[in-house]
């Protein structure tokens, strides 16, 4: 899949599979600028995450970019910059 934009509906399937959704959590709302943490999703689960990204597009994601990913526009901007830079 190398080539292929990571959207926000990819992270929000991924964070499905990863962890589920906490109760009284709509990952269909206005999330991108959410914090993680308001969303229910510790490091655990965005490492799971980050880890079913990997697989899904055959890439090795930076572990301390995922880390430091603190809201979905900054996990989903350290997969595209990574799948960006392996196309090039």
């Amino acid at each position: 899949m190398a080539g292929t934009a990571f959207t926000l509906d990819d992270l929000k399937r991924t964070l499905r599979q990863a962890a589920g959704v906490a109760e009284g959590v709509d990952l269909d709302g206005d999330i991108l600028d959410t914090d993680f943490d308001a969303l229910g999703y510790e490091s655990l689960a965005l490492l799971e995450a980050g880890s079913l990204v990997e697989r899904e597009y055959g890439i090795a994601l930076d572990e301390e970019a995922v880390n430091d990913a603190r809201t979905p526009r900054a996990f989903i901007d350290a997969v595209n910059t990574h799948l960006t830079s392996t196309t090039a």
